[in-house]
């Protein structure tokens, strides 16, 4: 049986088991993420989708900040209800 080419980008039925694929659709930026796929399946060479890259990487990164912030608050809120 033959193994699925690692360039193969297109999108397969089962990505909700794939592990990446589900932390990806958390972060709000997977239809970003399907754009850089279909534009290396399309094209087969990164520098041609740096828009798309670009894109998709600002949007990873609002959501790593938000979080950042989002746990930042939550440790400040479990330091000050904590007992003296």
């Amino acid at each position: 049986m033959a193994s699925p080419s690692p360039h193969d980008r297109s999108r397969k039925e089962d990505d909700e088991d794939d592990p990446v694929e589900r932390m990806i659709s958390r972060t709000g930026c997977a239809e970003l993420h399907y754009a850089v796929q279909e534009c290396m399946a399309e094209h087969q060479d990164w520098r041609l989708c740096q828009s798309q890259v670009q894109t998709f990487k600002d949007c990873m990164m609002n959501f790593q900040n938000a979080r950042k912030e989002q746990l930042r608050k939550q440790r400040a809120a479990s330091t000050q209800s904590a007992p003296s």
